[in-house]
């Protein structure tokens, strides 16, 4: 009489084990959704590839919602690894207590961000008192974090400062909305900035860049600190192993807008982490 139920709980464990088996068999990476949902897969394809070839294993691309939740999902150990910003880095680390940056693009060792108009009167942010003004997403490092920052430094606190507050979501959507005059003005990243006008999406006749924050550290490549750290370690090696000389690698560092990776560490965050504190956006 005993015989069927143990025959069930022999085959559950041996499902649940097969599970287990599969899923260490893929790596699941994400990014924060700082562009289109498509453009963000389209950027991924190759690399994805990639990194499939050097791993052996396979390499799942998982979407999410919003910034925080990339966040949560590797706090939570549904991803391996994702493409972050310093201030989502900094929020993950702070939540796991070991999230572990592995590579960053070299730029991003000098990122900045682009104030953008498509008032011919703009020419600075005094122009903007009184106006419209559109943030990217609230956690983004390049589209909210750090110019809002230097905008504090210079003593422009932008709820007060400007007529209405918007926070677009995204980086190209941020374009999308000061080019259809919903707000007066807007800031976004650098890279985007550059590759959507390379890509011919923003009429450079209407919108123009009129301010260029300083430089400061932003995205990089974090694994969960639970991570196998042979695994980690191979991840890394792959990154710094692309090479632009070949053709297969430039495509991929190309659609990353990377000329190449370099290694990273938590220490270059310290100054988005001292940012947003000065911010108050961390608590």
């Amino acid at each position: 009489m005993f015989k069927r139920p143990l025959a069930l709980a022999v085959g559950l464990t041996l499902t649940f084990c097969t599970l287990l088996a599969q899923a260490a068999d893929t790596l699941k990476v994400s990014a924060i959704p700082d562009e289109a949902p498509t453009e963000l897969l389209r950027k991924f394809k190759p690399l994805g590839a990639y990194l499939e070839q050097q791993l052996g294993m396979k390499v799942e691309f998982v979407p999410v919602s919003d910034y925080p939740a990339v966040v949560e999902a590797l706090a939570t150990d549904r991803i391996d690894m994702a493409w972050l910003g310093g201030f989502t880095f900094v929020q993950a680390r702070l939540k796991t207590g070991n999230a572990i940056p592995l590579v960053q693009r070299e730029q991003d060792a000098q990122f900045t961000s682009k104030f953008i108009t498509a008032d011919p009167a703009v020419k600075s942010l005094a122009d903007l008192k009184g106006k419209t003004f559109a943030f990217g997403s609230v956690s983004s490092t390049s589209g909210s974090l750090m110019p809002r920052y230097f905008m504090l430094k210079d003593g422009i606190k932008p709820e007060t400062y400007f007529s209405r507050v918007g926070y677009s979501g995204a980086h190209d959507a941020t374009v999308a909305w000061v080019q259809a005059g919903k707000v007066d003005a807007g800031v976004l990243n650098a890279s985007v900035w550059e590759k959507l006008v390379n890509a011919g999406k923003v009429d450079t006749t209407k919108v123009k860049v009129f301010a260029t924050t300083p430089a400061y550290f932003d995205y990089n490549w974090t694994v969960r600190g639970t991570l196998d750290p042979a695994l980690a370690a191979k991840i890394k090696a792959a990154f710094l192993a692309l090479d632009p000389a070949k053709p297969k690698d430039k495509e991929i560092l190309d659609l990353q807008a990377a000329s190449r990776f370099i290694e990273t560490s938590p220490e270059n965050y310290k100054g988005i982490e001292e940012a947003a504190r000065a911010a108050d956006l961390l608590k």
